[in-house]
């Protein structure tokens, strides 16, 4: 094309279409389209240069032919690219071919050809125009991202606007499990018609609306039967999908999930029981906590069963995952140990202290049952497999654990039955150490309790001891109260705490307090001249004690007999303050300036000794810091407490009062041992 003409030169004598043709020629020859006239008449086909330069050939060696054309073209193409040229001879349509074309020099080229063939009155085919123009850039480009997708290790498919397969990478073909030719052309719904309704057509077709790229993760069911994560992106052609089938990924997953699961349940079996079983709620309580963590990671539903003292076993704790079905579970925990037969599952592992799977509870129990509720209970919650624990610690079976799976759940498999194994473990020698401990308790309480002996009961007075054990350990304290009269009349009243927890605290004060006894009974001893004598009988004893005491006397003379009034004379070796209840409601604590020395210390240590005049009707309270101190009441405010409780309920009789201020200051578990012994001076005559 000479692009240097003018419109005069071009002989067009319209300038504006002139100008037009210019227009259109230089346009063509931007996009590099060349031009072909074939006249079918005469045979003559005529090119252009662009075309001629396409395939090779220069105007002066052009022969002006079809052969010479078809000469050009590549072996593999020649005969589908001249049928496509007859064929719109024949039909008086339009050719659309591409092809390679061979030049001279050997090198290959790819031209998309488009003509149209025109017809004369007779309506037979005279000429066929067309264009051809060169597409190897195009196809390198494609055959670079083809080589690109086949290279890839995950699967590719882009769908057409009408959901049809257009291109399949290999990966795709062996994720899907079809071929090429089965899938390209094809209907994305129509060949994989459990998409429908899925998470697949949902972020397919929300690409294709929105046009904003979706990504995700679904499960395609059989045939396939895997998971895949899915990008979905729109373009102009259609959708372009990549994914990636993380069945794998996703069952390690889920492996882990669950490994973490079984790990957690370990811990908080452990922790939920031994709390609950140290908190006094009982082991009942405990085991309930035990069969609602199982749930669900062990099973469906469970049920826990206790062996008591007497060797019958009872059903205690029941969970379900099912909130609806609970109440049915409770209730067949209820029924099920009197209607089984004696070969039942749960029956045999206890009697061979094994775990025992059971692949079909219908079979083994439910068919076992008889007629009526238990059995209707049982098909109700329509068990399918089990498994069967004993709860063994030290050499005893102390109950057992039975884990029930539902249909639609797979049978536990070694590491679910190696985590209930190890649950049932800890939980036994959780139970186990509870009921050690409550037996040692008891034992403790029961010593500590024969060291305390009951009070006397003098004339015009009443003495009231109370002694109560903490919840938290098993050794018997050192907390110690005693009350007792000397041979002239005079009531003594002590208590004491030797530093310590253990059976050397309690052997310690058993001495203290045969040793205060001792020295206390003789006529006119006085409660400083005590602690002073006890002082250095601890130290000449060698008794390496520590001890805190504090000792009262009720004396009274004629005269304040028949005034209604008793001096109250005391002593005090470290020990809280003594409380008195006047009959005026005023609350004094009985204290000095300066507290002397905890017993055990400095034998030479001089003891003080304090008086005070009350009216009858008083009462005084001595008492051990485990009621006014703890790690949730610093001493100070426990005995502003004890004092305000002592002015609201001092009208009460004194046996009430003293378990009033107890549990008014101590209404939860005791962190230490209690001691008190109050003496209320009734009026005379």
């Amino acid at each position: 094309m000479n692009l240097d003409r003018t419109p005069a030169e071009t002989g067009d004598p319209d300038p504006e279409a002139a100008a037009t043709r210019l227009r259109f020629e230089l346009a063509i020859d931007a996009a590099g389209i060349g031009s072909f006239d074939w006249d079918l008449q005469t045979g003559r086909l005529e090119w252009d240069d662009r075309l001629l330069d396409i395939f090779g050939y220069d105007r002066a060696g052009w022969p002006g032919t079809i052969d010479a054309f078809a000469e050009r073209l590549h072996p593999d193409d020649a005969a589908r690219t001249l049928e496509a040229l007859q064929g719109a001879i024949d039909t008086q349509g339009e050719y659309d071919a591409e092809f390679r074309v061979v030049r001279p020099t050997g090198e290959t080229r790819w031209v998309q050809g488009r003509g149209r063939a025109l017809a004369d009155e007779a309506g037979t085919s005279v000429r066929l125009l067309g264009v051809g123009y060169d597409t190897t850039e195009h196809r390198q480009a494609d055959a670079r991202v083809a080589r690109v997708l086949e290279s890839m290790n995950a699967a590719f498919f882009a769908l057409d606007r009408d959901w049809r397969f257009t291109y399949v990478n290999g990966e795709a073909e062996r994720v899907l499990g079809r071929s090429r030719g089965d899938l390209l052309g094809g209907d994305i719904w129509e060949l994989f018609p459990a998409a429908v309704g899925s998470d697949f057509e949902v972020h397919y077709r929300g690409a294709a609306a929105t046009g904003h790229e979706r990504v995700f993760e679904a499960y395609y069911p059989a045939p396939l039967d895997a998971w895949y994560e899915v990008r979905a992106w729109p373009g102009p052609d259609g959708l372009s999908v990549y994914f990636l089938d993380v069945t794998e990924r996703r069952a390690a997953e889920e492996r882990a999930r669950v490994s973490a699961a079984r790990l957690a349940l370990i811990a908080e079996v452990g922790a939920v029981t031994g709390e609950t079983l140290g908190s006094g709620a009982g082991e009942d309580a405990a085991m309930q906590r035990l069969a609602e963590a199982v749930v669900p990671v062990l099973g469906d539903w469970v049920i826990v069963s206790l062996t008591g003292e007497d060797g019958r076993m009872r059903d205690v704790g029941s969970w379900h995952t099912d909130p609806a079905l609970r109440t049915t579970a409770a209730r067949y925990a209820e029924l099920r140990l009197a209607a089984l037969q004696s070969d039942a599952p749960i029956l045999r592992a206890l009697a061979s202290g094994r775990t025992l799977t059971v692949p079909d509870v219908g079979a083994a129990v439910g068919r076992t049952l008889p007629p009526g509720e238990v059995s209707d209970v049982f098909w109700a919650l329509d068990p399918r497999t089990a498994v069967t624990l004993p709860l063994a610690a030290r050499g005893r079976t102390l109950g057992a654990l039975s884990v029930y799976r539902s249909a639609g759940r797979l049978a536990a498999d070694e590491d679910d039955v190696a985590t209930a194994q190890e649950v049932a473990a800890r939980v036994a020698l959780a139970l186990d150490n509870a009921r050690l401990y409550e037996q040692q308790r008891r034992l403790a309480e029961g010593l500590q309790r024969s060291l305390l002996s009951a009070p006397p009961a003098p004339d015009a007075a009443e003495i009231v001891v109370r002694y109560r054990p903490a919840m938290e350990v098993a050794q018997v304290g050192g907390d110690w109260y005693d009350a007792f009269v000397q041979p002239a009349g005079t009531t003594m009243l002590v208590i004491g705490d030797v530093v310590g927890h253990d059976t050397e605290a309690a052997a310690s004060m058993g001495q203290l307090r045969g040793l205060l006894r001792g020295i206390a009974y003789r006529e006119g001893v006085g409660p400083a001249q005590v602690l002073s004598d006890l002082d250095r009988a601890v130290q000449g004893l060698g008794m390496a004690t520590m001890a805190t005491a504090a000792v009262a006397r009720v004396e009274q003379t004629p005269e304040q007999r028949d005034a209604g009034l008793t001096t109250l004379r005391w002593s005090n070796a470290g020990h809280p303050p003594p409380l008195v209840l006047h009959t005026d409601g005023r609350v004094q604590a009985l204290g000095a300036e300066r507290p002397d020395l905890m017993l055990g210390v400095d034998p030479a240590a001089r003891r003080t000794e304090s008086v005070v005049t009350v009216r009858r009707g008083a009462t005084l309270l001595l008492y051990t810091d485990g009621l006014v101190e703890g790690r949730d009441l610093p001493l100070d405010e426990g005995i502003g407490r004890l004092r305000a409780a002592l002015a609201e309920l001092g009208d009460q009789p004194l046996e009430r009062l003293c378990d009033a201020v107890i549990e008014r200051l101590r209404p939860e578990r005791l962190q230490d041992d209690i001691a008190l012994v109050a003496i209320r001076l009734h009026p005379q005559g």
